[in-house]
């Protein structure tokens, strides 16, 4: 197989929450035992960082690696999803994992995953480990895919966990209170493992001064800590928090005795998207009409989305939107501006939601807007109807 067949099998021939949604979501950690003990325990030959969360876990790991990457270390980082290629979840100092790893990778464990009814994400998170041993990187930067205790990254034991924030999200698997959501993502924390949280609540600040107490971890609310103010390339004014949560983790690395000065932090925190290939981040693709994106897609992330764009001037707002099923759209709809235009859209999954539906729910709250053939279609025509000084924002 090449490249694309590989691809193409993967997304196909797998159990994956992207496009299946809960029944692609395991119960226990069992399968990605036995593909760790399959390949020889990779994730043993590499130190490493965990961050989890329900927004801003994607940020503050890119922020950490880039630090590292600065500081002269070989870094890896895993993340998920991407955006527009797979290889996106697996860099080493920025740099995608090749066509050929992904393809030899595979081949050598295809039987092997079949056998054991593997999904997507178990395999892809032991690539990510098989890759990162491979090449000896000297630290990992290893984000959550979903929740923290059940998640197929928890078999790592890493230099520090992270969890930068509980919200409403994925209460079909994790639970529908911050109390219990918070419980799942404090899966993470290890013995003897310092932790750090990004943000105080009231609801889970007490769950996780317990949990950290019982496995003799110490820990750290982010937000309570006094550092130096770093600046970043990322334009987010949601960022803060996650600059805030990364810089109080590199610390904690530094008294670890890995060696980050101030010049890396500030380097690091200045040059995110050049060293890891950041994108989807209040991403600005055009001005002019000026064009922003953003993957806010939960009440908390499209909160500080809509709050940012409040703050921008324009003629007038086109919204190209789109949701999957299992999104509570009801929950979420007060938050989108009524002043704007939009383009429903159905996103490229099979989990995406039918844009009739999308609209005739927007038009019921008075949302004005049309359907649209598919994103990319969507953009051509919000782009030949946008005036120079209008906006099209492009999220959900």
């Amino acid at each position: 197989m090449n490249y694309q067949d590989t691809i193409n099998w993967m997304f196909a021939q797998l159990p994956m929450y992207q496009n299946q949604g809960k029944s692609a979501y395991k119960k226990d950690l069992t399968n990605t035992i036995k593909l760790v003990n399959h390949l020889k325990k990779p994730h043993l030959k590499f130190k490493s960082v965990h961050v989890a969360g329900t927004n801003g876990k994607g940020s503050t790991s890119h922020m950490i690696a880039s630090v590292l990457q600065e500081s002269g270390y070989k870094v890896g980082l895993y993340t998920s999803p991407h955006l527009k290629d797979f290889r996106e979840r697996i860099k080493i100092n920025g740099k995608k994992v090749s066509k050929n790893f992904v393809i030899s990778f595979i081949k050598r464990n295809r039987s092997f995953f079949e056998l054991n009814s593997l999904s997507f994400f178990e395999m892809t998170v032991g690539m990510a480990f098989d890759y990162f041993s491979k090449k000896k990187v000297d630290i990992a930067v290893i984000e959550v895919g979903l929740g923290g205790r059940l998640d197929s990254t928890n078999v790592i034991t890493p230099e520090v966990s992270v969890i930068t924030n509980i919200g409403y999200d994925h209460m079909q698997f994790l639970g529908n209170t911050l109390e219990k959501i918070a419980k799942e993502k404090a899966g993470i924390i290890k013995e003897n493992v310092p932790v750090v949280i990004g943000e105080t609540q009231e609801q889970t600040e007490q769950i996780f001064n317990e949990i950290a107490s019982n496995k003799n971890a110490s820990i750290l609310f982010a937000d309570k800590v006094k550092y130096e103010k770093f600046e970043s390339d990322l334009m987010g004014r949601y960022q803060k928090k996650n600059i805030q949560t990364a810089t109080v983790a590199l610390n904690v690395l530094r008294s670890l005795r890995w060696k980050i000065c101030e010049t890396d932090f500030k380097k690091g925190l200045l040059s995110i998207t050049s060293n890891t290939g950041l994108n989807g981040r209040w991403q600005i693709l055009q001005l002019n009409p000026k064009v922003i994106c953003d993957i806010g897609h939960n009440k908390e992330g499209l909160s500080e989305v809509f709050y940012q764009l409040k703050k921008e001037k324009y003629k007038k707002l086109h919204i190209i939107v789109g949701f999957v099923v299992e999104k509570d759209i009801d929950s979420l709809i007060d938050l989108f501006p009524k002043n704007a235009y939009y383009y429903f859209v159905k996103p490229e999954v099979m989990r995406g939601l039918d844009p009739e539906i999308l609209k005739n729910i927007f038009e019921k709250n008075g949302y004005k807007g049309q359907l649209s053939e598919s994103p990319k279609k969507a953009y051509k025509v919000a782009l030949e109807n946008a005036d120079y000084d209008d906006i099209i924002f492009i999220g959900g």
